[in-house]
């Protein structure tokens, strides 16, 4: 069984690897074709930089890619897990304890190797293209942070699981289920007002007449917006977002100073609206929901799992600590869901679709809108031309140039 876990692993990874192949192949053979929607937008010289920017982000994921796979193979079936299962189950005896080291363990390994690689996204690849404006004390400030950050509510969320794993051995999966959403809850209302402002500094938008009509706006929507918001994301990159936060019907509009500079008004109120309809039309609290009724019966396959002991030996071993088994379940749920990809990613653009119909009759128009994705493009170097079989499987958003294409009214064909 060991052995079919490693083919069907390696067989999912080559399929990734030619899908990203197919996708590039795609973007050489089209990349300099001006889409519709863009003409007098875009011209090749814009058009080569963007088809440079993704084939060499593309480079860059598929080294990262092939590393972590490499490394994670070695780990799951070269024995290694065992040994440092058995070594972290010697620096303590108790139930909790291992557990938390095992992960805390985990996570600091992991984001060590991730060092090199966002040293170069960062200070090489963004750098060449004109996207970086962080530093190198920001960059280190941001990674301790993190990691500080992280090591805390890995080891709280961790520690409170096997709490009640050890309270109801036998139904500790109700309980650990019932935990986790409330975490993710709190989460979701904490980290906009205890994490973020660690990273950012959100100030009222400064544009106050603008911040009146997106209250207006939202408010047609039936959304009250208690604070519209901007964020200093130019200190560390060009790139331009916006988001809402918040639970129930009061919300909080951020928006990145580089979205400010880029966009008019009108287009800012388009975009806005369009993250207005997830909102309106319950998109947030149906993938809240779906994931939390996944997770659910996720931690009921893994009760039933975990009580068996031929679990270890599907990877070859004899025995492994509860953590390390929940691990083994880790990458056997990764097998199962990487062929689901296209199903979320499908539920994702229908809801993207939705979102941009309800933004146009919230606002009675579309070139808004339009022209504000075409800017989002352009500023940000976006793939015009993915694989129709790439964007299929992957994307959680309609391929930019379909969404123009029906703000619009245009037909458009390769």
């Amino acid at each position: 069984m060991k052995w079919l876990l490693l083919v069907l692993y390696l067989l999912f990874l080559a399929f990734r690897l030619w899908l990203r192949r197919l996708n590039l192949q795609y973007l050489k053979q089209h990349g300099h074709e001006v889409p519709a929607g863009f003409a007098g937008v875009v011209d090749q010289k814009l058009l080569a930089r963007t088809s440079d920017y993704t084939l060499a982000n593309s480079r860059a994921g598929l080294v990262e890619s092939l590393f972590g796979s490499l490394l994670l193979l070695i780990f799951l079936f070269a024995g290694l897990i065992g040994w440092y299962d058995s070594w972290i189950r010697g620096l303590t005896a108790s139930f909790i304890g291992q557990g938390v080291l095992f992960v805390l363990g985990l996570m600091l390994f992991q984001s060590l190797l991730d060092v090199p690689f966002s040293l170069y996204r960062t200070f090489v690849l963004e750098e060449r293209f004109q996207f970086n404006t962080s530093t190198p004390r920001i960059w280190l400030t941001d990674l301790l942070k993190s990691l500080g950050i992280g090591a805390l509510l890995l080891s709280l969320i961790t520690a409170g699981a096997l709490a009640l794993v050890q309270a109801s051995p036998t139904g500790w999966w109700l309980w650990v289920w019932g935990f986790l959403a409330l975490i993710t809850l709190l989460l979701m209302y904490l980290s906009p007002v205890l994490i973020e402002p660690l990273f950012f500094k959100f100030q009222p938008l400064q544009n106050e007449e603008l911040a009146e009509r997106v209250k207006a706006v939202m408010g047609e929507a039936g959304l009250q917006v208690d604070r519209v918001q901007q964020v200093d994301a130019s200190r560390r990159s060009k790139h331009s977002n916006a988001y809402f936060t918040g639970i129930g019907r009061v919300k909080r509009i951020v928006l990145f100073d580089t979205l400010l500079e880029q966009m008019t008004d009108d287009e800012i109120i388009g975009v806005l609206a369009h993250e207005a309809g997830h909102w309106k039309l319950g998109h947030i609290w149906k993938r809240l929901l779906t994931m939390e009724l996944v997770f659910l019966a996720a931690c009921w396959l893994a009760w039933q799992l975990l009580a068996w002991d031929g679990l270890p030996g599907l990877f070859g071993l004899d025995q492994i600590s509860f953590v390390g088994q929940v691990v083994l379940l880790g990458f056997l749920a990764s097998l199962i869901s990487f062929p689901l990809t296209p199903l979320s990613s499908v539920l994702s653009r229908r809801h993207e679709w939705q979102a941009d119909r309800f933004a146009l009759d919230l606002t009675g128009e579309s070139l808004p809108l339009a022209q504000a994705l075409v800017k989002l493009c352009k500023e940000n170097l976006s793939n015009l031309h993915p694989h129709p079989l790439y964007a299929w499987f992957y994307y959680s958003h309609p391929p930019v140039v379909a969404r123009i294409a029906r703000l619009t009214g245009e037909n458009i064909s390769h």
